[in-house]
């Protein structure tokens, strides 16, 4: 489910500012989290297309490569330009703190989609062209090796670079929801961080590569209470700045997870209108499925982003 976890799009990585005081920590948490959205800034720019394109591909391609006998071609994607991706990669490596493993991983994600880029456009001039009706194939039958090479490529790094994002992440806001607390209580601020936080949590171990249901269970029940603690909050509290849009976001999360996890829980398949949807890039309206739960979780995080937070 790795190429779930991408479609994350804008929402698979938390943008968030740091909260501090003053003095030598502030400069370098606020150095740490520009570093951090330069890197996030090509995930969210780069990584959905290049699963899709992937996932495009595979709709209709066998693991073997196509033959020239598929009832029907699509072709693939290509992805946007990679060059501002790069390019801000290169400046956020330079800034302080470093740290040479996430940097590294930055590169390589650079590398990766760099590689990627022009095999893309290749293939998608090659499908777009239907120059398979004149050639049998057979650059089609090339073609195969090299995609599916790069885009292994491509998800081992986008992968190693997402999870050194979510270590530095999760500890920026661990020490930002304890300042929050420690200062100001638990009320508006600390209810929306803390679902945040758990949303994030619960998002990555559903979208894990192998799901582990009890996992899932423990990170789902987790969210379920802070979420609850936070519509219980606002409702009692009739100065509080929590908006009504972001608890139904939050709600929608909640109930989408749940599907997810019945479904995971109960062996629960697709029904075949579900499988065509899912294959049409339609499974946002699939009910319980991977791509309707990054849906409700990406709009969990645009309504954060718009002014549930401070």
């Amino acid at each position: 489910m790795r190429s779930v976890r991408a479609i994350v799009s804008g929402a698979g990585v938390l943008l968030g500012g740091v909260s501090c005081v003053t003095g030598a920590a502030c400069a370098e948490g606020t150095a740490l989290n520009e570093k951090i959205n330069a890197y996030v800034g090509c995930i969210n720019r780069l990584s959905e297309r290049s699963y899709e394109s992937r996932s495009r591909y595979f709709s209709w391609v066998g693991k073997k490569g196509p033959t020239g006998k598929e009832r029907i071609i699509y072709g693939t994607y290509t992805i946007y330009d990679t060059s501002d991706c790069k390019a801000s990669v290169e400046k956020a490596n330079s800034l302080e703190p470093h740290d040479a493993e996430l940097e590294a991983a930055a590169s390589a994600y650079v590398s990766a989609v760099e590689a990627l880029e022009p095999l893309l456009k290749e293939a998608d001039d090659y499908y777009t062209q239907e120059d398979y009706k004149d050639d049998k194939m057979v650059k089609g039958k090339a073609l195969h090796p090299r995609l599916v090479a790069a885009w292994t490529a491509f998800a081992s790094a986008d992968t190693k670079l997402r999870d050194g994002i979510d270590v530095i992440q999760d500890k920026m806001a661990a020490d930002r929801l304890a300042e929050i607390e420690s200062t100001e209580g638990r009320k508006d601020r600390y209810h929306i961080q803390a679902l945040m936080i758990r949303a994030k949590h619960l998002m990555r171990v559903q979208s894990a590569d192998k799901p582990d249901l009890p996992k899932i269970k423990d990170a789902l029940a987790d969210y379920e209470a802070i979420a609850k603690a936070s519509e219980d909050y606002a409702s009692a509290n009739t100065d509080s700045k929590i908006g009504s849009s972001f608890i139904d976001s939050a709600k929608s999360f909640l109930t989408t997870a749940k599907q997810l996890m019945r479904r995971l829980r109960d062996k629960i398949p697709y029904s075949q209108g579900d499988k065509m949807m899912l294959q049409a890039g339609g499974g946002w309206m699939v009910e319980g499925s991977p791509p309707r739960l990054m849906r409700d979780y990406n709009e969990l995080v645009e309504s954060y982003n718009r002014g549930a937070t401070f």
